[in-house]
């Protein structure tokens, strides 16, 4: 690879990681708070992207696409989410081999009382290391990637 290429190469996994720790480190500190006691930090994310959701829920592959599990472990996170009351799950009349998921009114009223101290929690980590025009410029940044990524 030439010189140039390499460089290039070097620059992204640098990137690349830098942006992995940063977020390995917040999640980290979000997680001791006493609002993942009962809920782990990743069956909020499942409950955060189902709240987003309309009556009508989300399809399983759909949710699938905002979350870091494979498929079986999201199914089997459900499983769990659902003995708590948390969600719901049916199977899609659209289409008799899929699941569809919403949140219950319990999950729903959990969810929001996890999220005002989460947003909290989330500004008090980042702004200790950002301003907010450089906030504003990584989600910026954030939301291009995840465009350009989502296109290949």
């Amino acid at each position: 690879m030439p010189r140039r290429e390499t460089d290039r190469v070097q620059i992204s996994a640098d990137a690349w990681e830098a942006l992995y720790r940063a977020q390995v480190a917040v999640m980290r500190r979000l997680q001791r708070h006493p609002e993942f006691a009962e809920l782990s930090a990743r069956e909020y994310d499942v409950l955060f992207n189902l709240s987003r959701a309309d009556e009508a829920g989300m399809r399983l592959n759909e949710l699938n696409e905002y979350v870091l599990l494979t498929q079986s472990s999201l199914s089997r996170m459900l499983e769990r989410l659902e003995l708590k009351g948390l969600v719901h799950r049916w199977q899609d009349p659209q289409d008799l081999r899929g699941l569809r998921i919403r949140l219950t009114d319990r999950g729903r009223a959990m969810q929001g009382q996890i999220a005002e101290q989460f947003r909290r929690h989330v500004h008090e980590l980042m702004s200790a290391g950002l301003d907010a025009d450089e906030l504003k410029i990584l989600t910026r940044l954030a939301d291009r990637l995840r465009e350009a990524v989502g296109e290949l």
